[in-house]
């Protein structure tokens, strides 16, 4: 019996438009009008939908476009964040092991579910007022395809989204070397470069547990 049900379930919001199904919608259309043969009305209404979703996806994407998804933070009083495509996940910070001959912004190492992640606390590595670790501490786990590693942050305060042209470049903000950053908001907003943290040989610990 279900087989034989129309399924009337809507379409996710960002499924993909089937440019070409449309485009043969509308010139069957054209073809049934010139031979004189009105649409019926399940028909015409068919493909006044399909042409609702197609404009609906090309507002959808025009206004989305110029954003930058963001998970925020805090490191001290000020905020930052980090854009959430090189985010894997925030945990808490939890059984934190020392790293012997390590630089001094290493935390050290953390199991995440059998898997072994350097902290990092970048506060000692931009020079920021170092506070003690609480509960209010998590680990952003940055990744990318070659690296993965965790930051410290004091507190973490959700997600959003920022316009990219609202970043304006600060090099000198608070000691922060130039290619971590990729600029503030008028709010204050601190934007870090995660992808350039992650590639940066020098604050990378790789760590094997026998």
């Amino acid at each position: 019996m279900s087989g034989q049900k129309k399924d009337r379930r809507k379409k996710p919001r960002n499924a993909p438009i089937d440019w070409d199904e449309v485009k043969r919608k509308v010139e069957e259309a054209g073809e049934r009008l010139s031979k004189g043969r009105e649409l019926t009305g399940d028909e015409a209404e068919a493909l006044l939908l399909k042409r609702a979703e197609a404009l609906s996806a090309v507002v959808g994407e025009r206004v989305e476009e110029g954003f930058i998804e963001i998970v925020e933070f805090r490191l001290a009083s000020e905020r930052y964040a980090f854009e959430s495509s090189m985010v894997r996940e925030v945990v808490p910070i939890s059984e934190l092991t020392p790293v012997p001959c390590t630089p001094p912004f290493v935390l050290g190492i953390i199991n995440l579910r059998g898997q072994i992640l350097s902290v990092i606390d970048i506060k000692r590595l931009f020079g920021l007022p170092e506070k003690g670790i609480t509960q209010l501490n998590k680990v952003i786990v940055l990744s990318s395809e070659d690296m993965e590693f965790g930051v410290l942050a004091d507190e973490v305060s959700g997600s959003g989204r920022v316009r990219s042209n609202s970043l304006k470049t600060l090099p000198t903000l608070t000691g922060i070397r130039e290619e971590f950053l990729k600029g503030v908001t008028g709010e204050g907003l601190v934007l870090l470069d995660a992808g350039r943290l992650l590639d940066d040989k020098s604050i990378v610990v790789r760590e094997t547990v026998e």
